[in-house]
């Protein structure tokens, strides 16, 4: 038997079990169809929609699996670009445009929503994302979080090894989706992730405009059973305040509705620097 939580193509959680068969010579198969195999198997054992993950090396690779895995039955898919512009030849320009193109060109190969998930490192965010939706996105999942590489001091090693999130990392996401949610308007989808650990960071995420919000740190610390511990939570906070639905506080501390849009830009930085205050052990020193 196998533990699944949800198809994701950088690896399984623990929610359900599905019996696996005797392995044949079949099952021997590509990292892309051994995934598909588990999206076909995943599809059949649920009945909530379930989203596909894709991060393809190439145009090509993109766009032949995003056919297959809409084929395989996802319900929607998450375009996941995930690279690291190293190539001092390469300008933004470039970098920018390959992505919008391979956009558009599995926009162009699919019928299921999709949604792009990106990093927080394009030159000139707010143009970007609306780029990407005119490209035909669906929405965006903001932000990938990379793995960043270690080093190990007795070999010089480069060491990777996953780093789970910490809820800080969840005001990035915070920023930008407060600032996109005005500009893109209720028909783009914004999804937050990095830093998602309970219900307060998903009732701030919610309140700055996020359609949904994801965890998997959270999950991968605390279980599957993390969840409904969140949703009850966030409940519990929406009843003592008197929100009757999640649509009454999405949005309600976006940049287009808070009384100082420029909090969530530079114009805060004065103030943020004296925000900090030392322990009182320092206090003096």
């Amino acid at each position: 038997e196998t533990k699944l939580i949800a198809v994701n193509v950088n690896g399984p959680c623990n929610v359900y079990t599905v019996k696996q068969p005797i392995r044949t010579q079949a099952d021997f198969k590509g990292v892309g169809d051994q995934y598909l195999t588990r999206l076909e198997k995943t599809k059949k054992a649920v009945s909530i929609p379930v989203i596909a993950s894709l991060n393809a090396d190439s145009t090509g690779g993109w766009v032949r699996y995003a056919r297959l895995i809409q084929d395989a039955g996802a319900d929607a898919l998450e375009l996941n670009l995930y690279h690291v512009a190293a190539d001092p030849q390469l300008g933004s320009s470039y970098r920018e445009q390959a992505d919008i193109d391979l956009v558009a060109e599995v926009r162009a190969a699919i019928s299921i929503p999709f949604a792009v998930k990106l990093s927080p490192y394009y030159a000139a965010m707010a143009n970007f994302a609306g780029r990407v939706v005119g490209a035909g996105a669906d929405g965006l999942v903001l932000f990938n979080r990379f793995y960043q590489p270690d080093l190990d001091l007795d070999t010089f090693d480069v060491v990777t090894k996953v780093s789970l999130s910490h809820p800080s990392e969840l005001r990035m996401p915070l920023r930008w989706i407060a600032i996109l949610r005005p500009q893109l308007g209720v028909g783009t989808g914004l999804a937050a992730t990095t830093g998602i650990h309970g219900a307060t960071e998903a009732i701030k995420a919610l309140a700055v405009g996020a359609d949904v919000v994801m965890m998997a740190s959270a999950i991968l610390r605390h279980g599957a059973g993390h969840v409904g511990t969140v949703t009850r939570e966030l409940i519990d906070w929406m009843e003592e305040r008197e929100y009757e639905s999640v649509s009454q506080l999405r949005g309600s501390a976006s940049a287009a509705t808070v009384a100082d849009p420029t909090a969530f830009e530079r114009a805060n930085y004065l103030k943020t620097l004296h925000s900090w205050s030392a322990p009182s052990e320092l206090a003096g020193v």
